[in-house]
């Protein structure tokens, strides 16, 4: 993915996170608002944070490893509740 068009064709094509195909592109707006000509800043942070989306949510071991940190988290909040 080297382009806005490859996260675009990406998030189309159901990859990502769910509800990120929509929410790209109010990032990707709201960033290019803000930014000024010579600072794009923002809109580079907008690429890489749902590049490494659709990345993520591409890895195998990506649901197995949420399914572990609920099951953590849950964990750590009955052994507190005891205490």
């Amino acid at each position: 993915m080297r382009t806005i068009g490859d996260l675009r064709a990406a998030l189309r094509s159901g990859h990502g996170l769910p509800g990120d195909r929509e929410s790209f592109e109010a990032d990707m707006q709201h960033a290019l608002e803000t930014s000024s000509e010579t600072d794009l800043e923002a809109v580079a942070a907008v690429i890489v944070d749902y590049r490494g989306r659709i990345r993520l949510y591409q890895d195998r071991d990506f649901d197995t490893a949420v399914q572990e940190g609920i099951e953590l988290a849950v964990r750590l909040k009955q052994e507190d509740g005891r205490q």
